[in-house]
């Protein structure tokens, strides 16, 4: 049975965002909206709940998973950025953006794609999963809560606990958010090439 937490989306409680963290450390699977959809988390380094929300979502280890992160100084930590890169990053983050990039050797095997060795990273633009992780002093291991069979993602806390509540440790209720996924774009040739158009803006890319 899943526990629910009601954080404030604009300024959240820090003892409820302190319970999440705890929770999150201990090996939870979570929901918690982002600036697009309800998104599930859990920790980086967790394999048990990795291969967890992999089932839930009926992904392999083909489909990249994303790399939640605080900032831009936190991400560059976990994936390769040149110069140009950067500047495409720096100019679209916080923001309904996932980037795939070049994998650096702190993302363990098990996470970045089996072939090509790269991850997805994104810095949401939403107060909550900033807060928590800020709590966590991690990133955390993330994908759009679009379950298998389903149109669009998950955008109502009440509705994702009525579904998952045997499957998940937490939801974390923020209010709805917007049923559409991150706009996913593949920087690893030097140019910006979509692969899945959101909710992010991507005249900004040229695309």
């Amino acid at each position: 049975m899943s526990q629910y937490f009601d954080i404030h989306p604009v300024n959240p409680q820090p003892r409820l965002v302190k319970q999440a963290a705890q929770i999150v450390g201990q090996g939870g699977l979570i929901a918690l909206p982002t600036d697009s959809s309800y998104a599930l988390a859990c920790r980086l380094d967790d394999k048990a709940a990795v291969e967890r929300l992999r089932r839930l979502r009926g992904i392999d280890d083909r489909h990249h998973l994303t790399l939640m992160c605080r900032d831009l100084s936190e991400l560059g930590s976990f994936a390769r950025v040149d110069n140009r890169q950067y500047r495409w990053l720096k100019g679209a983050t916080p923001g309904p953006y996932v980037f795939i990039l070049e994998a650096t050797k702190e993302v363990p095997r098990r996470l970045s794609h089996p072939s090509r060795k790269t991850i997805g990273v994104r810095v949401p633009d939403h107060p909550v999963p900033l807060a928590l992780l800020g709590e966590l002093g991690e990133p955390m291991i993330s994908a759009t809560l679009q379950m298998p069979g389903d149109e669009a993602p998950m955008d109502d806390p009440l509705a994702i606990r009525t579904r998952l509540e045997k499957q998940l440790e937490l939801v974390i209720g923020g209010g709805p958010a917007p049923a559409q996924a991150t706009t996913v774009i593949d920087l690893t040739s030097g140019e910006p090439e979509l692969i899945r158009a959101g909710r992010g803006d991507i005249a900004r890319f040229g695309l």
